[in-house]
């Protein structure tokens, strides 16, 4: 069983001789062509204001639930739920279109087209 230690020794071509030669397809490649680009930074800064966003939409929808039953009016305290959680949900999303960036700046798609 080969440890990291034994993997890492390895040359780069050494590597890519024993991996499979697999291509990509014209569409991902040109897929990850632009995706290269991008700044990573880009996908950080996105989840960040979607978090920001989401919980900016979930005190709102708290202060206006509040208001609304100081009025007299009874509403759901949880108002801006859906869409506070669906902006929430991007995040996870966001970053790993970064890590996929980053992977595809770093490692490209087809190491046999490339070396």
């Amino acid at each position: 069983m080969s440890t990291y230690s034994d993997f890492a020794n390895q040359t780069p071509t050494a590597a890519s001789a024993s991996a499979p030669a697999y291509r990509e397809g014209p569409i991902a490649r040109r897929i990850e062509r632009r995706t290269a680009k991008l700044p990573s930074d880009l996908f950080l800064f996105a989840a960040g204001a979607a978090v920001v966003a989401s919980l900016a939409f979930e005190v709102m929808g708290r202060a206006r639930a509040r208001r609304h039953r100081v009025l007299g009016r009874y509403m759901e305290s949880r108002e801006s739920a859906p869409l506070a959680s669906f902006i929430g949900m991007w995040v996870p999303s966001l970053l790993l279109f970064g890590v996929y960036n980053k992977i595809v700046k770093v490692m490209g798609s087809d190491q046999a087209e490339h070396g």
